[in-house]
């Protein structure tokens, strides 16, 4: 699935416009540990998480991750949406726990990130 089709299905915002939306998620990790994150993720992946600073577009820019996605309708700070953008990464926003965007990813056939 794309990024944009996760998003309709879902009922997710689109934080960053000018992201590539088209993008194919090819896998998900739900973490919040960024040096944990680093050492698992993997390109074209969706990384769940409710950090919202620099460091995570840092890690998502790195890694080349498909998006980022944010639960719980947790705030993001207008800068970090700014660097996200400079960098092409895509942040996504739901009202939805991880936990839940986790089984969803998973249910329609998104696989957890494997090394």
């Amino acid at each position: 699935m794309t990024i944009e089709q996760i998003a309709q299905k879902y009922g997710m915002t689109i934080v960053t416009k000018k992201a590539d939306t088209s993008k194919e998620v090819k896998s998900a990790y739900c973490c919040d540990l960024l040096s944990r994150v680093m050492a698992e993720g993997t390109a074209d992946m969706a990384l769940i998480t409710i950090h919202t600073h620099m460091n995570v577009i840092a890690i998502a820019t790195l890694l080349d991750m498909a998006c980022v996605i944010i639960p719980e309708n947790i705030a993001i700070e207008q800068d970090v949406i700014d660097r996200a953008e400079d960098e092409n990464v895509c942040l996504v926003h739901s009202e939805k726990s991880a936990y839940e965007i986790s089984g969803l990813l998973y249910s329609c056939g998104i696989a957890p990130t494997k090394k």
